[in-house]
C-alpha cells in the first residue's frame, strides 16, 4: 500500500531509503527549533509559545507536502521572514507581534487564492530553463557558504567581509573532520554517508569537550502564550499593506526559487516543467496560515531538503518521516537540538557541491543566457537570499535577452515579473 501510494517503484526508492532521507533532512533544519524562537522572542513573543509553533506548523505543511503533493521537500518557518518580521516590523516600526501575525496570516490566504489560481504554477513553469538550472546552483553555493560560515571555516573580516577561520579553533578542526569523513564515505558511494558524518561530527564534539550531552530529554510544550493571538483590527489599518506585500512577494521567490533548486538536484523536472507543482505550493500556503495561528512567521520550503535528497529521499513518504519528528520535537526539544551547528556544516558544504552540477545544463557559449544564469548564482550567496538572485537574474534576463535582439524568447510571465522586481528594488526596501 505504502509503495503503491508513494510510486517508490516507480521513483527507484525503498521504505529505507525515505527514513533515511528524511531523517538526514530532519537532523539539518532542526536548528529551526531553537533560533526561530530566539528570533521572535526579541520581538516580544513567549519562545516557548514559539517552539510550539515551529514544531506544529513545520509537521503540518511537511505532512501536506509529503501526503498531497509526493515531494521530499520539507518546510518550516523561514529564516529570512522571521528576521523581516521581527527587526523590520515589530521593532523598526513599532507594529505589535499580534498584529504581525494577523499579517502573516492574510498573507496566508492570498497565497492560497495564488495558487488555486494557478498563478503561482505558472510563474514556476514559466521561468527560462537558464535561471531554473542556475537557482540550483545559486542555491547549491548558498548552502556551501552556509556551512563554511557554521563550521567557522568562512569568518567575517572588516577588510575584505569575509575570511579564513582560525585552524586552532576546536570546532574548525571537528567540522574539518567531519567533512573529510563524509567526504570519503560520499566518494565510495556509502548510504547514508551525510547523516553518519553528521552524527559523527557531533560525538567527536562531545568528546572533545565542545558540546555537552543534552541536559534533559522531555520538556512540554507551551502553546497558549501565542496560540490564536492574532490581532486582525490592527493588520487592517491600511498602513500595514506594504507589509503585506512584503511577505507576499518574498515568500513568493524565496519558495520558487528553493523548490526549482531542490526539484533540479533531485532529477524532478521533467521537459523544464515541475510535476503537481501546485500541490507543492500549496504546502507553504497551508503552513503559513496555520503557523500564523499558532504563532509564528511564514512558513517556506527548506533548502536543508537538498540533504535528505542527496542522502536518497524521492518521494513523500520521507517527509512522513520529518513531520513525525517534528512532532516529536515538541516534546523532545533539548535532545532535538543538542546537534551544534558545526556538525550539520559538513553535510551542507557537500550537498552544495551536488546542487552546483546543475551549472552543467547552462548553455555558456550563449552570453544572451550565460549572462543571466551567472548573476542568478553570484547573487544567491553573496547577498544571501534566493529571493533576490533569482530576481535579479530574471531582470538580468529580460536587459540581455532585448540587447540581444531575442524579445521573442521572453515571455509574458517574465515580462510582467521584471517589471514587479524593478518596483519593489525602487519603492520596497526589503531583502
Amino acid at each position: 500500500m505504502i509503495d503503491r501510494y508513494f510510486k517508490l517503484a516507480e521513483n527507484q526508492s525503498s521504505l529505507r531509503q525515505e527514513m533515511l532521507g528524511g531523517l538526514t533532512t530532519f537532523v539539518t533544519m532542526a536548528y529551526i527549533i531553537v533560533v526561530n524562537p530566539q528570533i521572535l522572542s526579541q520581538a516580544g513573543m513567549p519562545a516557548e509559545g514559539v517552539v510550539f509553533a515551529t514544531c506544529i506548523s513545520a509537521a503540518v505543511a511537511t505532512l501536506v507536502m509529503g501526503l498531497y503533493a509526493n515531494y521530499p521537500i520539507a518546510l518550516a518557518p523561514g529564516m529570512s521572514l522571521n528576521a523581516y518580521f521581527t527587526y523590520s516590523v515589530c521593532l523598526a516600526m513599532h507594529v505589535p507581534w499580534q498584529t504581525a501575525l494577523a499579517v502573516v496570516f492574510c498573507s496566508g490566504v492570498l497565497f492560497l487564492v495564488l495558487t488555486v489560481t494557478r498563478v503561482r504554477e505558472q510563474i514556476v513553469n514559466g521561468m527560462p530553463d537558464c535561471l531554473k538550472h542556475s537557482t540550483a546552483t545559486g542555491i547549491g553555493m548558498f548552502i556551501a557558504f552556509v556551512g563554511m560560515r557554521n563550521a567557522k571555516l568562512v569568518v567575517a573580516n572588516p577588510a575584505t567581509y569575509v575570511g579564513l577561520g582560525s585552524f586552532s579553533d576546536k570546532e574548525v578542526q571537528t567540522a574539518c573532520f567531519g567533512l573529510g569523513i563524509t567526504l570519503i564515505l560520499m566518494a565510495r558511494k556509502f548510504h547514508g554517508a551525510i547523516l553518519i558524518g553528521i552524527f559523527g561530527t557531533a560525538l567527536l564534539g562531545i568528546l572533545r569537550g565542545i558540546t555537552g550531552w543534552p541536559a534533559a530529554i522531555f520538556s512540554m510544550p507551551h502553546p497558549s502564550s501565542t496560540f490564536l493571538k492574532l490581532d486582525f483590527r490592527g493588520a487592517s489599518h491600511l498602513g500595514l499593506l506594504e507589509i503585506l506585500f512584503a511577505f507576499l512577494f518574498v515568500d513568493l521567490f524565496d519558495n520558487v526559487g528553493t523548490l526549482v533548486g531542490v526539484c533540479e538536484q533531485g532529477g524532478f523536472v521533467k521537459d523544464g516543467k515541475i510535476p503537481r507543482v501546485g500541490r507543492v505550493l500549496l504546502a507553504d500556503a497551508v503552513g503559513t496560515v496555520f503557523g500564523s495561528l499558532t504563532g509564528t512567521s511564514t512558513v517556506t520550503s527548506y533548502i536543508e531538503s537538498a540533504a535528505g535528497v542527496a542522502a536518497g529521499a524521492r518521494t513523500g513518504l520521507s517527509n512522513v518521516a520529518v513531520a513525525g519528528l517534528f512532532l516529536l520535537a515538541m516534546f523532545c526539544s533539548p535532545l532535538a537540538t543538542a546537534i551544534p551547528a558545526y556538525a550539520t556544516a559538513p553535510a551542507l558544504i557537500l550537498v552544495g557541491v551536488l546542487m552546483s552540477q546543475s551549472i552543467a545544463h547552462v548553455n555558456w557559449s550563449d552570453f544572451s543566457e550565460a549572462l543571466p544564469a551567472f548573476i542568478t548564482m553570484i547573487a544567491t550567496p553573496l547577498t544571501f537570499s534566493i529571493a533576490t538572485g533569482l530576481s535579479l537574474g530574471l531582470i538580468s534576463y529580460t536587459v540581455v535577452k532585448v540587447a540581444a535582439g531575442k524579445i521573442r524568447e521572453i515571455n509574458a510571465l517574465v515580462w510582467i515579473l521584471t517589471v514587479l522586481f524593478i518596483l519593489r528594488y525602487v519603492y520596497l526596501a526589503v531583502a
